[in-house]
């Protein structure tokens, strides 16, 4: 009875949402003492996010994508939350996709929209998932996945899946409180864990290389959407200091803690940010 009024429920009219789609619903870090059987776990896929609003696909900056007609044939005509992905490490293939005008179909052929999300669905996140389960299955469109959610009754079941993921390849786990509604922005409902924290901060400069980074960019000097200013010198490639990011671009880097002045403490580059987020918008 229970799944029939979850089903019968979302089947209700959604509205088409007017370009671009309204704010997501955003993660919070992770905290010891939070109440694991009370989430579903998911893997936390190195992709770009995106949002199918019923017709369309968007950046969650608010662009559109450029897709091929087959990419999205048959997909549900209600909105959806996901992450555009091909494979653990290869972010960089998919991001360079969604900054492409025209599209190619054989470009697209490996990535998939990997739903995680039903914005609209006045239900918990538990019911959500049995829907999504349901729209997913009815596209027919292999274009189409759901991340796959688990349950989880131990800090030590968590963790051991964390261990596998990240020895896999992959980045860290979202975790979904099973009875929350969505509602856009930062929830204490949606959490990230993970082995370390990562965040966007602007270029400022280039810092000269010494020896054997003699000629090319030794670091980047950034600062955050606070203000704070720091170096970033590690975790690039060659190729990358041969043709560092310009000055106002923003970058996502990982730290592990901050140090006694509140700066990241071993801060390293992880990728440019070709679609920065508004402050406070990140999953």
């Amino acid at each position: 009875m229970r799944l029939l009024l979850t089903a019968l429920l979302c089947l209700l009219p959604w509205p088409v949402l007017p370009a671009p789609p309204p704010a997501p619903m955003l993660a919070t870090a992770y905290r010891e003492g939070v109440p694991v059987s009370a989430f579903l776990v998911s893997e936390k896929l190195d992709g770009v996010r995106a949002r199918w609003d019923g017709r369309a696909l968007w950046t969650r900056g608010g662009q559109r994508i450029a897709t091929p007609a087959v990419f999205t044939r048959n997909w549900p005509a209600v909105p959806l939350d996901g992450e555009l992905w091909i494979a653990r490490g290869r972010f960089d293939e998919v991001s360079a996709l969604v900054r492409r005008v025209a599209t190619d179909p054989r470009a697209w052929r490996n990535v998939r929209f990997m739903a995680f999300d039903l914005p609209t669905c006045p239900r918990p996140f538990a019911d959500r998932v049995v829907r999504m389960r349901a729209l997913v299955s009815a596209a027919g469109n292999a274009h189409l996945a759901m991340i796959p959610q688990q349950r989880f009754d131990t800090v030590a079941a968590l963790d051991a899946e964390l261990a596998r993921v990240v020895a896999a390849g992959g980045e860290g786990l979202m975790l979904h409180r099973r009875n929350a509604f969505y509602r856009a922005g930062r929830s204490e409902d949606l959490l990230k864990y993970k082995t370390h924290e990562d965040a966007e901060a602007q270029v400022v400069a280039h810092l000269p290389g010494k020896g054997k980074y003699q000629g090319m960019m030794g670091a980047l000097q950034v600062r955050t959407p606070e203000g704070r200013s720091f170096r970033i010198g590690t975790g690039f490639t060659d190729a990358q200091r041969a043709a560092p990011p310009p000055p106002g671009a923003w970058v996502t880097y990982r730290y592990n803690g901050f140090t006694s002045k509140g700066l990241p403490r071993f801060a390293r580059f992880v990728r440019v940010r070709d679609d920065m987020p508004p402050p406070d918008a990140k999953r």
